[in-house]
């Protein structure tokens, strides 16, 4: 048991011995396939439906398809690095449990509280998204008036998403195989409304829309500016991150909310058969299709209507989505169908993402960062405690908080989980040579360098309000750690009992 204190690491060993106790075994159910399914569950959703348009509109232009493919680099890298700790460390939690092996248990814990800044954070701002297009489907249905939200004493309740999450706290309390089979259902239709999407859009597709391809940037009294705009645009003297370079970077570092769920596979390894050959093959295919879904669908959208009728700055509150540019061709059946594919696409998205939560708060109860109680699995084999808990925390967030910028703030957590991570595989490398690996990352350490560099770039091209967000939840995470995580951790009372004998 290396190190003490802060930095005392849980061995490689320990960490697996741990997944056979009783009380908190996860039972091993999961395939490849199922892996991929919930990879592409999570990744085709908010980001494809709604992102697309408002960051061509917003930041890219034309070239939002060249902000995808940037971001898809960036996670590709990151994903190389994911696939060897997942499968030489086949344990719930993931880039928390990687790290605790790694960097040590305060910088686990940093890495598991960052974690819910991606996962529960990240599930209540989609499950708000539902519960708009919610409301759009029941406005075809029964007419304008209906509503999925109301006001209670002056507060905003959104019933919407107190709904969604609620049904699938259920499910996912019943067993995480019926959560596969359900996420397999609904991300074969949404798969299916993204090819229509891209079928029945290259009829609409004008060249003349691809012009600019990189509009120039904008003024700094028509674009971002201050707090708003990107910490790295701010400091290299730039007065707006809107379009232009900055303003494609800006984008690259925005749709890269667009792929946040390939990590989240690893969260579930210790769930998986043959974790050493699944978990990789499970995080590549998932990656794979949507980076492909993505570049294609960003450029039949920015194809078939001018960026500028994407923007949603002008103050009209407005939400520009993939079903925007059908509208505006007056196809408006269309419209309709990405609508109803939109509300099950972001069911599996919402879904996901409290899975990976609830795994990782799993895997820190186990550990007695937080309470013990938490990590007890029952007849299913599922933490119903833990999901319980996260259920209860994301339906808080999603039905009475607004869902402004969350998008941003996933992303900062996500990519500095993906620097920890990748930082790691060096580490892992050196202090554990002997470890059998069933996947390799190629070309150490250039890959996880380049990883870690890319990472980093994105990072500094969000705002500078995300980043001053982003450090006041960290500095929260280190209070709860010291008053409670530390004095409880059991990797701690392991070491204290060792020292007494």
């Amino acid at each position: 048991m290396p190190g003490n204190g802060l930095w005392r690491t849980k061995s490689i060993e320990q960490s697996i011995k741990d997944t056979d106790e009783p009380e908190t075994r996860l039972r091993r159910s999961l395939s490849a396939w199922d892996l991929t399914v919930f990879g592409v569950a999570v990744v085709i959703g908010a980001g494809i439906f709604t992102l697309t348009a408002r960051t061509a509109g917003d930041y890219a232009g034309p070239s939002v398809s060249l902000a995808f493919v940037f971001a898809a680099i960036a996670c590709g890298l990151a994903a190389l690095c994911y696939a060897e700790f997942a499968s030489t460390v086949p344990v719930a939690g993931s880039a928390y449990t990687f790290s605790y092996a790694t960097f040590g248990e305060f910088m686990a814990w940093i890495i598991g509280w960052d974690l819910v800044l991606e996962l529960a954070v990240g599930a209540a701002a989609v499950a708000k998204g539902w519960s708009v297009y919610l409301e759009t489907v029941l406005g075809y249905l029964f007419g304008d008036g209906a509503k999925t939200t109301f006001s209670l004493g002056g507060l905003q309740v959104d019933w919407g998403a107190l709904l969604l999450v609620a049904v699938l706290t259920v499910v996912l309390a019943i067993g995480t195989k019926l959560s596969s089979r359900v996420s397999m259902v609904i991300t074969a239709v949404k798969v299916l409304i993204v090819l229509f999407v891209i079928v029945l859009g290259i009829f609409y597709i004008k060249g003349a829309n691809y012009h600019p391809f990189i509009p120039p940037g904008a003024d700094s009294s028509s674009g971002e500016t201050g707090v708003n705009q990107s910490l790295f645009s701010l400091v290299a003297g730039v007065g707006s991150s809107s379009f232009g370079a900055f303003g494609l970077l800006a984008g690259a570092s925005l749709v890269f909310f667009a792929f946040i769920g390939f990590d989240i596979v690893a969260t579930t390894a210790e769930e998986t058969k043959n974790p050493q050959r699944s978990v990789p093959r499970g995080i590549f295919g998932s990656l794979a299709i949507v980076t492909v879904l993505y570049v294609a669908v960003s450029l039949v959208v920015v194809g078939m209507v001018p960026y500028t009728e994407l923007a949603t700055k002008a103050g009209d509150g407005s939400h520009k989505t993939l079903a925007t540019a059908f509208s505006a061709n007056g196809v408006d059946w269309a419209a309709n169908v990405i609508s109803v594919g939109a509300l099950a696409g972001l069911t599996t998205v919402v879904m996901v993402l409290m899975l990976g939560q609830v795994r990782v708060l799993f895997a820190m109860s186990r550990d007695g960062l937080l309470p013990r109680k938490l990590a007890r699995t029952g007849e299913q084999g599922t933490p119903a405690r833990a999901t319980i808990l996260v259920g209860v925390l994301v339906a808080a967030a999603a039905t009475f908080f607004p869902a402004d910028k969350l998008e941003e703030m996933v992303n900062v957590g996500t990519l500095f989980a993906f620097v920890l991570v990748s930082a790691g595989v060096l580490v892992l490398r050196r202090t554990h040579p002997e470890l059998p690996r069933a996947f390799k990352v190629p070309a150490v350490p250039l890959i996880p360098i380049l990883a870690i560099l890319a990472c980093v770039w994105l990072m500094l091209n969000l705002t500078v309000l995300t980043w001053l967000r982003f450090v006041a939840w960290m500095i929260v995470g280190v209070v709860i750690y010291f008053s409670y995580g530390r004095r409880h951790s059991l990797l701690g009372k392991r070491a204290s009992a060792e020292q007494v004998g």
